[in-house]
């Protein structure tokens, strides 16, 4: 007995589609700078900046956290502006964090925030970060039926409809358009 190909293109559907709605649901993640215990340090070199290349090979979203690990009394990490980051302004922080390894930034917002050191002469040797985080995927509503066109499928097409919070699914026959 063989398997309709349309029943395997519905159940690898459904399968894609869980995942999808599951991803929606993901935990917040903690994030150590740097990726490793001692990246917030002075770079080899200013030029490098080995922390803003982790930082663009992550991922962050909405309520992930930053979590730096550095000695109390030696350093600290001052959130500044984009002009306070560029310049390496020690004064006037949008925040100061001096609690060494307990220090754990929430990313509660979308967009760039900037981070330098706060200890003297660090922020000019490359000591700084800049993390992009994601804004939320839009949940545009889906068109109601009276505004939605009337069509009818063709002969031997298959068409299953769902929408959710997180947006519309469509599937197509063995085609499967995904609408996120």
């Amino acid at each position: 007995m063989a398997i309709s190909p349309i029943y395997v293109g519905l159940s690898t559907s459904l399968v894609l589609v869980n995942l999808i709605i599951s991803s929606n649901f993901s935990e917040a993640k903690d994030f150590l700078v740097g990726g490793k215990s001692n990246g917030w340090e002075i770079p080899s070199s200013p030029q490098s900046q080995p922390l803003n290349h982790w930082a663009q090979s992550s991922r962050f979203q909405l309520g992930d956290s930053l979590v730096w690990e550095y000695e109390t009394g030696k350093d600290s990490v001052l959130q500044v502006t984009r002009e306070n980051y560029l310049n390496c302004v020690l004064t006037k922080p949008v925040a100061e964090y001096k609690d060494g390894e307990n220090t754990k930034v929430e990313l509660n917002k979308s967009g760039p925030y900037y981070f330098i050191s706060g200890a003297k002469g660090h922020c000019e040797k490359g000591q700084k970060l800049i993390v992009v985080v994601m804004a939320p995927r839009s949940t545009a509503p889906a068109p109601s039926p009276v505004d939605a066109p009337a069509v009818s499928p063709t002969s031997g097409a298959t068409t299953i409809s769902s929408s959710s919070r997180f947006g519309g699914v469509l599937l197509m026959g063995l085609g499967i358009a995904l609408v996120v």
